[in-house]
């Protein structure tokens, strides 16, 4: 009778084991999840992210290798991504397409979201994708959130410069 219930909870902890384990791995490869390098279960089909920074600014060019012709070209931003994935047999193009390019441009890290733009392009095996690297360092775009100060008002020397200054009164910590 011991051994009975001792093969019972051995199998009910197999069961709880492999349960988590699918629960993990179907939860892992849902779609638009996106990451450098593909993450834990990467493939061709999960799709490609390219992160461009001020120090290393990417440009990515995809050419269709049947005539040489690039028929995507993106500078991406400093500070931002390009995220795109392949869906094989979907393209509305003829025959010789029948790929379809999902891609967007997300800020920089950005590991979830849907992918909007759309066009049709080669099959898989008539597509290179070509890295490149800009000139750096190079200047991410201004962000409209900040409040930059009129150009015509001259920026007064504070206290502590050498060429004095009127101090500033202490205001209270935040």
């Amino acid at each position: 009778m011991k051994s009975t219930l001792q093969g019972t909870s051995a199998r009910q902890g197999f069961r709880i084991a492999g349960t988590a384990l699918l629960a993990f791995t179907i939860a892992a490869s849902i779609p638009g999840c996106y990451q450098p390098g593909g993450g834990w279960f990467s493939t061709t089909d999960r799709g490609f992210v390219y992160i461009s920074t001020p120090t290393r600014p990417v440009s990515i060019t995809l050419v269709d290798t049947r005539n040489g012709e690039p028929f995507f070209h993106m500078d991406i931003p400093a500070g931002k991504q390009l995220t795109f994935k392949f869906v094989e047999g979907e393209g509305s193009g003829p025959r010789a397409e029948p790929t379809k390019m999902l891609w967007e441009v997300w800020d920089a890290h950005t590991e979830f979201g849907s992918l909007h733009n759309q066009m049709v392009c080669p099959p898989r095996a008539c597509r290179r994708i070509d890295v490149t690297f800009r000139p750096s360092p190079e200047d991410p775009p201004p962000d409209p959130t900040l409040i930059v100060p009129p150009a015509s008002v001259p920026p007064s020397p504070g206290s502590d410069a050498p060429e004095g200054g009127t101090p500033t009164p202490d205001r209270p910590k935040d």
